[in-house]
C-alpha cells in the first residue's frame, strides 16, 4: 500500500478533491498552488479567503476568548476558597490546552475551512459532524444577543434612563457591518479589541498583586494569609427561594472544588475561537502551531495568574465580594474591583465598567463570525441549505452572516423581566454545547490517530506534534465528560429545582437526537479507520 502518494509534492491540496488528478500548477477545487511557494493559496470567488493575518490570529489566540467569565465569573467561584478556585482553573486549563493542541495537530496537517464539524464528518461520522456544527451554531447565535444585552447593561451604569434595546440596535448594526467586510477587517478589529483586553487583564493582575504586597492606600500586606485565614477551601453553600444550605465537612469542600471546576469550564469556553479562524489563515503549517502556543501563554498568565492574585487580595468570606456576586454585569460585580475597594482604592468600578464594554462588544463580534463560518461549513458538507455556501468576491459568506445576525432580535426579550428570565434559561440551556464541542474535537482527533495506525501512517509525518498527545486527549475527554454529566449538581441544592436540572442537561439529548436524526435521514455510517481520508488537504 502506498502510504504517501503525494509526499514529494510541494504546496497545498484543497479539502474538496482527492489529489490524484491535477498537477500542482492547476486549480484544485477553488484553490491552486502559487509557483514553488509552499503554503500560499489563492481562492476563487465562491470560497472563504485566507485573509486573516498571522498577528491577528496570534492576538486572537492570546486574548480573543477572554470575556466576562474571567473578569466577573471568578467572583462566584472565589466564595468557595482560593484553593478550590486554583484547582478548578488549573485542571480545566490543562483540558482546554489539550483540546487546542489536538485541534492544532489536525489543523496544521490536514487544514480545511469546515471548522470542527468538518473533522467530525471526515474522521468519525457525518451525523456527528451535523450535530456538532449545528450545536456550535446555536450556541453562538443564542450567546450573541446575550453579549449585546450585557453591553447595554454596562452602559446603563451611567445612563440608566436609556433602554437596553437601544444599545442592542446600535452595537448590533456595528458588528454586522464589521462581519460584512473582508475578513482582514474583522481580524483587525479583533486584534485591537483583544489587545485592549490583554492590557486590561495585565493591569488588574498587577493591581491585585501590588495590593497583596501592601502597596495600596490601606497599607495592608496580605500575601498568602487568606489561604490560612479564613482558609483555602470553603464548604459548598447554595440558596434558592429564601432557603439556604451549607454542606459541612469534606463533602462540602469537595463540592466547592467541583463548583469551581464547572465555573472554570464555562470561563474557558470560546478558547476554540482561534480554531475556526484556522480556515482563513495563510500557511496553516506555520501559523497554526504558533497560535496554539499563544493559547498556552494565555491560560498560564491570564487565567492561572489571575486567580492566584485574586486569592491573595480578597478573602472568600468578604462581605463586599458577596454583595458583588449578586450584582448585574457591570464594574461593581468584578472581584478585581472588590479587591480595590477593600484596599481603599475608589473609582476603579467606573474604569473597569468602561473597559468591560470592549469585552462584551468583542464577544458579540466574534459570535457572528463563529456562527456564520459554522453555517458556511455545514453547507459545504451538505448539512445546511446550499444558499449558506455562497460567498461574495471578498470571500464573505453573506447569507450565513445574515442568518446569524437575525438572532440579535432575541435580545429584545430582555425588555420585560419575565421574558428576561426565560431568555436566561435559554442561554443556560445551550451553554453545555460548548463542552460538547470539546468532546467532538477530542473524539475526532482520536479517530484520526486510530486511522493513522490502521493505515500505517506514522505520526512523525505531521508538521506539528505535541508531546502530551495522544494520551492527554484521553484524559481531557474523561474530565470533560465528567463535567457534562455532573454539571447539574447545583439543581439538587438546597432542594431539587426542576428548571435548573432541565437547563443543565437538555443540551445532551438535543445533541444525541441530532446525531440519530441525521443518521436516519441520510443513512450515514461511521467512517471505518481503514477508509478515513488522510490525504486530502495534506501538505507536503
Amino acid at each position: 500500500m502506498a502510504v504517501f502518494p503525494f509526499a514529494r509534492r510541494r504546496g497545498v491540496v484543497s479539502d474538496e478533491k482527492h489529489p490524484d488528478s491535477p498537477p500542482p500548477q492547476e486549480a484544485v477545487a477553488g484553490e491552486y498552488v502559487s509557483g514553488e511557494e509552499s503554503g500560499l493559496v489563492e481562492e476563487v470567488k465562491d470560497d472563504l479567503h485566507r485573509g486573516m493575518k498571522p498577528r491577528q490570529l496570534n492576538m486572537m489566540a492570546i486574548a480573543g476568548a477572554i470575556g466576562t467569565g474571567l473578569i466577573i465569573g471568578t467572583g462566584t467561584a472565589l466564595k468557595f476558597g482560593p484553593g478550590s478556585l486554583l484547582i478548578g482553573y488549573a485542571l480545566m486549563g490543562f483540558v482546554v490546552y489539550i483540546v487546542m493542541v489536538a485541534l492544532g495537530e489536525m489543523g496544521a496537517w490536514l487544514p480545511h475551512k469546515k471548522s470542527f464539524s468538518g473533522y467530525a464528518t471526515r474522521f468519525v461520522d457525518p451525523a456527528m459532524g451535523f450535530a456538532t456544527g449545528w450545536n456550535y451554531f446555536f450556541k453562538y447565535v443564542i450567546v450573541l444577543p446575550n453579549n449585546l444585552t450585557a453591553s447595554g447593561i454596562i452602559l446603563q451604569y451611567w445612563r440608566p434612563e436609556i433602554n437596553v434595546s437601544v444599545w442592542i440596535v446600535v452595537f448590533g448594526i456595528a458588528i454586522i457591518l464589521l462581519n460584512l467586510i473582508h475578513v482582514s477587517f474583522f481580524g483587525e478589529a479583533e486584534f485591537w479589541m483583544s489587545l485592549v483586553k490583554a492590557l486590561v487583564i495585565i493591569m488588574l493582575i498587577l493591581l491585585c498583586f501590588i495590593i497583596s504586597l501592601g502597596g495600596s492606600p490601606s497599607g495592608h500586606r496580605s500575601g498568602f494569609w487568606y489561604w490560612t485565614d479564613p482558609g483555602a477551601f470553603a464548604q459548598y453553600s447554595a440558596s434558592a427561594k429564601g432557603v439556604s444550605l451549607t454542606v459541612p465537612g469534606a463533602t462540602g469542600r469537595f463540592l466547592g472544588v467541583w463548583a469551581c471546576i464547572v465555573q472554570a469550564t464555562f470561563a474557558y469556553l470560546g478558547t476554540e475561537l482561534v480554531g475556526v479562524a484556522f480556515g482563513e489563515t495563510p500557511d496553516p503549517r506555520k501559523n497554526v502551531p504558533r497560535a496554539v502556543r499563544q493559547t498556552l501563554l494565555r491560560i498560564v498568565f491570564f487565567y492561572i495568574a489571575g486567580v492566584i492574585v485574586l486569592g491573595m487580595a480578597v478573602p472568600y468570606n468578604s462581605k463586599t465580594l458577596a454583595n458583588a456576586t449578586s450584582a448585574k454585569t457591570s464594574g461593581i460585580a468584578s472581584p478585581f474591583v472588590v479587591a480595590a475597594k477593600d484596599a481603599g482604592i475608589d473609582k476603579l468600578a467606573d474604569a473597569v465598567n468602561a473597559l468591560l464594554l470592549v469585552f462584551t462588544v468583542s464577544a458579540a463580534n466574534s459570535d457572528i463570525y463563529l456562527a456564520s463560518r459554522t453555517a458556511w461549513a455545514l453547507a459545504k458538507d451538505g448539512q445546511a441549505p446550499e444558499l449558506m455556501n455562497r460567498t461574495n468576491k471578498r470571500g464573505v459568506p453573506i447569507p450565513a452572516v445574515a442568518l446569524s445576525s437575525i438572532f440579535i432580535a432575541l435580545g429584545f426579550l430582555n425588555a420585560t423581566k419575565d421574558s428576561a428570565t426565560v431568555f436566561g434559561y435559554f442561554v443556560s440551556l445551550v451553554t453545555v454545547f460548548g463542552a460538547l464541542n470539546w468532546i467532538a474535537v477530542l473524539v475526532s482527533y482520536l479517530a484520526m490517530i486510530n486511522a493513522m495506525k490502521v493505515q500505517n501512517v506514522p505520526r512523525s509525518i505531521m508538521p506539528y506534534r505535541n508531546p502530551l498527545l495522544p494520551y492527554g486527549a484521553y484524559f481531557a475527554l474523561f474530565i470533560t465528560t465528567l463535567v457534562i454529566i455532573f454539571s447539574g449538581y447545583s439543581a439538587w441544592f438546597p432542594f431539587f429545582q426542576v428548571d435548573k436540572f432541565i437547563t443543565s442537561y437538555i443540551g445532551i439529548p438535543v445533541y444525541v437526537l441530532n446525531i440519530i436524526w441525521w443518521k436516519l435521514f441520510k443513512k450515514t455510517k461511521r467512517v471505518k479507520p481503514s477508509e478515513v481520508d488522510l490525504i486530502t488537504g495534506r501538505r507536503a
